[in-house]
């Protein structure tokens, strides 16, 4: 099986989520968004509920939610940024069950990494965007914006990745292959 890659180009990037908008399906436009900004695995982005992000006592979105990777069993501490506690609050009006990502069933449960790489996978299609892009390519597209924007240090993604070298992160981002292309392409020698 190949490799997920990082959506690349910020342009298509938008062209997925504005899908999902347009469509009026805020879930999905918020499976997108949370996806990316968060660098969450789908399985943990899944998993997570309105209590995880919402402080009812308070009645306001958390600037920080904190939770156990289900791959690595490490504790995580992430920052939502204003883009993601603006989506949550509308679909908060909308709010089926106790999951953030729930299905359409009558007694709504989180939708299963099946469901979500389908919803990823038809808007994709249908807006003729290439490459090997899957559910885990919204991780990478974090790392990868981040790390070219020269705002972030590669040392920072490999920590919010968990990852235990710089070349390792480099190799799942596509960060090395984009570096060599630069050169052979960037390079006028006659």
């Amino acid at each position: 099986m190949a490799a997920t890659e990082p959506i690349r180009d910020k342009k298509e990037l938008k062209k997925l989520a504005v899908y999902f908008l347009n469509k009026g399906q805020l879930r999905n436009y918020a499976l997108i968004i949370m996806g990316t900004c968060t660098a969450l695995r789908i399985s943990d982005l899944l998993r997570l509920k309105w209590s995880d992000v919402y402080d009812e006592e308070k009645q306001t979105f958390c600037t920080h939610i904190t939770i156990t990777e289900q791959k690595t069993g490490k504790s995580k501490m992430i920052a939502l940024n204003q883009q993601i506690r603006g989506i949550l609050a509308q679909c908060y009006l909308r709010r089926r069950g106790d999951y953030i990502f729930a299905n359409n069933r009558k007694e709504p449960k989180a939708i299963s990494r099946v469901q979500a790489w389908r919803i990823i996978h038809t808007a994709v299609v249908t807006l003729g965007i290439l490459g090997k892009i899957s559910c885990h390519s919204l991780r990478k597209t974090f790392g990868y914006h981040a790390v070219k924007s020269g705002k972030v240090s590669l040392a920072v993604i490999v920590d919010i990745y968990n990852h235990s070298s710089y070349e390792i992160t480099k190799r799942y981002l596509g960060i090395t292959q984009d570096e060599r292309d630069e050169a052979y392409l960037g390079i006028q020698l006659f």
